[in-house]
C-alpha cells in the first residue's frame, strides 16, 4: 500500500500576494488595512498610486476633510479616482463592501469618522476575497480613521503623521499592527523610506 503524501513540510510557505511600498511597507492583497493619523490620506494616496487606477474613494458627504485635486496630483492623478459620497457610516461600509466584491478597482478607500466594529470588518475581508475571484484584480481595502485608529480584525494598521522640518517635507510612518511583522517606525522623505532613528537626507 502506497503511503499517503506528507501533509507537513519543512519548506517555507510562500508569502501571500501583497502590495509593497518602498520595499518595507507590506499590505497583503484581498484584505482590509487601516491607515490612521493626521497624514493618513497622504499615505493612502501613495498606496493607491503604487496599485494603479482606478481607485474608488468613499467619503462622508459633508466632511470638511475632502481631498484637494491640486494637492493630490503630485502623488496620484485625480482622474484615476472615482469619488463616492455617503450620508451615514453604514452607507460608507456598504459601498466599500460592494466595491471590493466587484473586483473592479485595485484599491477601495473608505474615509471614516471612527473605526468600524468587528463584524463589518469581517464582511469587508470576505468581500475582498470574493472580488479577487470574480473581478479584474485582487483588491485591497483601506479604512481611514482618525487618531490612533483601532478597528478590530484588520490585517495591518499604519499611522502616518507630519514630521516636517524647515525646508524639508517629511512624514513619520509607523507600523502599529501586522500579523507577521513587529511594530516599526520610518521617516518618509522625498518618496524614500528610512529608519526613524536615521537622520533625514535631502
Amino acid at each position: 500500500m502506497a503511503s499517503a503524501p506528507a501533509l507537513l513540510s519543512r519548506r517555507p510557505h510562500a508569502p501571500p500576494p501583497a502590495l509593497v511600498l518602498w520595499r518595507d511597507l507590506i499590505l497583503p492583497l484581498c484584505r482590509v488595512h487601516e491607515l490612521c493619523g493626521q497624514a493618513r490620506r497622504t499615505l493612502a494616496l501613495h498606496v493607491a498610486a503604487q496599485a494603479g487606477g482606478p481607485v474608488i474613494w468613499i467619503t462622508r458627504r459633508h466632511s470638511p476633510d475632502q481631498l484637494n485635486p491640486c494637492g493630490m496630483a503630485g502623488i496620484l492623478p485625480p482622474g484615476d479616482v472615482i469619488f463616492a459620497a455617503t450620508d451615514r457610516p453604514d452607507d460608507s461600509l456598504w459601498a466599500m463592501e460592494e466595491a471590493l466584491r466587484s473586483g473592479a478597482a485595485p484599491v477601495v478607500v473608505a474615509d471614516l469618522a471612527e473605526p468600524p466594529a468587528m463584524t463589518p470588518v469581517r464582511r469587508l475581508h470576505l468581500a475582498a476575497e470574493a472580488g479577487a475571484e470574480v473581478g479584474l484584480c485582487r483588491p485591497l481595502g483601506l479604512l481611514l480613521t482618525p487618531g490612533a485608529g483601532g478597528a478590530p480584525g484588520i490585517e495591518t494598521r499604519f499611522r502616518c503623521d507630519p514630521a516636517h522640518a524647515p525646508g524639508q517635507t517629511a512624514w513619520r510612518v509607523e507600523r502599529l499592527r501586522a500579523r507577521m511583522l513587529p511594530p516599526k517606525v520610518w521617516r518618509l522623505t522625498d518618496n524614500r523610506l528610512t529608519h526613524w532613528s536615521e537622520p533625514a537626507t535631502g
